[in-house]
C-alpha cells in the first residue's frame, strides 16, 4: 500500500473545505468538532508488560459527571434511570459515633461457628453486604422477586441483601394493597448479584441501593425533563412515607424539585409540618438531592445484619481464596499494571474481577483486586446501629392518602 503524504497548506485547506452531502447533493459546512468527541489514544505495551489502563483525569468533577451521563444515556432512558455518577452517592466513612457496641445484630451466630460456616456452609449465614454502598460487594445476595405490586426492569441488577428486598416488597406491596388500580412500582437497579461496580452507578456496590421510578398518572415513562406535570404526587408520597416510617431508610436521594413538590404535597393533606421539616430539611434530612435523579428515587437501606456479618467476615474472606478481594479506588497517574504490581497480581485477574470490557480508566472509579494472602487494605465499616424511626407525631400517624386522588 502506497502512504500518501500531504503537505501542510494542502491538509489545511481540506480541513476548512465544506463537506458534501450525496443525499442533498450541495455542500454542507461542518460542524465544530467538540472537544468531548476527541478519544484519547490508548498507550502501547512492550511485549513482555500487560497494556496499562489509561487514566483520564477531568478538569473538573462537573466535567466528569457530564461525560458519564452522555455515555450512558441510551441505557438510561431504557431503564427510567438517569445516568449516575454523581459524588452525593457516596457514603460517609464516620457514620458511626466511635463507640463500637459489639455484636449487635448476628448475636445468634458465635465467632467459632461463623468461621466454621464461612467455609463450610456459607449460605446458610444468609446475606452479607461488605464494605460500603460505594465501595462493596455482596455474599449470598437475595433477588428482587416478581410481584403484582411491581415489576422489576432489570432482574440480573436486582439483587441485594435480604433487608433491602425486605423492605422493597414491603413499601411496594403496602402501596399497591391500598391503591389496587395503581399502575405497578418500577424497580431499577439494586445490585449484581456479587454486588461490586455496576454501569453507570457511583454506587449500588453493596446490596442496599435501589432505584425506584416514579409513579406517573398515565401508564408509561414519560420523555420529559421535568416529571412533576406528569407524577400522581399521592402515589409518590404513599410510598415515600411507607419507606420512611415502615422501613430501616438510612437515606433517599431525588432531585431537590422533586422533594419540594411532594413536601408540600404532603403538607396540603395534613401531615405535620415539623415531622415533614425533620424528614426533607432538617440537619439530617432523610430525603436529600443528588443531581440526576429526577426521574426516580435512589433508596438506600440500613441493612444491619449483612451488615454486621459482613464486618465479622472480611477477616476470614483469605479462608476462601474466591471471596478474597480488596478494592482500589484509581487515582491519578494509575494503571491497570501498577495496580496489579502494587498488589501483587496480574491484570487479567483485576479486569475479570471488576468486569472490566477494557484497560481504560477513570479517575475515582472502584476497581476489585483478587488477593493472594490476607486483605490488609480493605476499608472496614464502622460499627452499625440503626438510629429509631423518624416517625411523625401519633396523632398525624393516621394521615392517609385520598382514594380519589388515586381513581381506585
Amino acid at each position: 500500500m502506497t502512504l500518501l503524504i500531504l503537505p501542510k497548506i494542502v491538509v489545511a485547506a481540506l480541513l476548512a473545505a465544506p463537506l458534501l452531502n450525496p443525499t442533498l447533493g450541495h455542500a454542507e459546512p461542518l460542524a465544530p468538532f467538540a472537544p468531548s468527541q476527541v478519544q484519547p489514544v490508548l498507550p502501547m505495551a512492550g511485549p513482555s508488560a500487560p497494556a496499562p489502563g489509561l487514566v483520564i483525569e477531568p478538569q473538573s468533577n462537573d466535567q466528569l459527571d457530564d461525560e458519564s451521563a452522555e455515555e450512558e444515556s441510551a441505557e438510561a432512558d431504557d431503564e427510567d434511570v438517569d445516568s449516575e455518577g454523581d459524588a452525593g452517592e457516596g457514603e460517609s466513612r464516620d457514620e458511626a459515633s466511635g463507640i463500637d457496641p459489639g455484636v449487635v445484630y448476628s448475636t445468634d451466630i458465635t465467632d467459632a461457628q461463623l468461621a466454621d460456616l464461612f467455609v463450610n456452609a456459607p449460605a446458610k449465614l444468609g446475606s452479607i453486604s461488605i464494605g460500603f454502598a460505594d465501595e462493596g460487594r455482596m455474599l449470598n445476595a437475595v433477588q428482587m422477586p416478581k410481584g403484582s405490586g411491581w415489576v422489576v426492569v432489570q432482574p440480573d441488577h436486582a439483587w441485594g441483601t435480604q433487608e433491602t428486598i425486605d423492605g422493597l416488597i414491603a413499601a411496594a406491596g403496602a402501596v399497591y394493597q391500598r391503591f389496587p388500580n395503581a399502575l405497578p412500582l418500577r424497580v431499577n437497579h439494586i445490585s449484581q448479584r456479587e454486588g461490586g461496580y455496576v454501569r453507570p452507578h457511583h454506587s449500588h456496590q453493596s446490596g442496599r441501593d435501589a432505584d425506584l421510578g416514579f409513579y406517573y398518572n398515565d401508564e408509561g415513562v414519560p420523555n420529559i425533563r421535568d416529571r412533576r406535570p406528569v407524577m400522581d404526587a399521592a402515589l409518590n408520597w404513599a410510598l415515600l412515607r411507607q419507606l420512611i416510617t415502615q422501613s430501616d431508610v438510612q437515606v433517599i436521594l431525588v432531585d431537590r424539585k422533586i422533594s419540594s413538590y411532594l413536601h408540600d404535597y404532603a403538607l396540603s393533606i395534613g401531615e405535620d409540618e415539623g415531622w415533614l421539616q425533620s424528614v426533607f430539611v432538617g440537619p439530617k434530612p432523610l430525603v436529600q438531592h443528588a443531581r440526576r435523579h429526577r426521574d426516580h428515587f435512589h433508596v438506600r437501606f440500613f441493612s444491619p445484619r449483612s451488615q454486621e456479618l459482613g464486618r465479622r467476615v472480611q477477616p476470614l474472606l483469605a479462608k476462601r481464596p474466591e471471596t478474597n478481594l480488596v478494592f482500589h479506588r484509581v487515582r491519578h497517574g494509575d494503571t491497570l499494571g501498577f495496580i496489579a504490581r502494587k498488589y501483587g497480581t496480574s491484570v487479567p485477574a483485576i479486569m475479570k474481577a471488576s468486569r472490566m470490557r477494557s484497560s481504560m480508566l477513570s479517575i475515582g472509579r472502584s476497581l476489585m483486586i483478587p488477593l493472594r494472602g490476607p486483605c490488609t487494605r480493605c476499608p472496614m465499616p464502622p460499627a452499625l446501629l440503626v438510629p429509631e424511626k423518624r416517625l411523625p407525631p401519633a396523632q398525624n400517624a393516621s394521615v392517609v392518602v385520598p382514594n380519589e386522588a388515586l381513581g381506585s
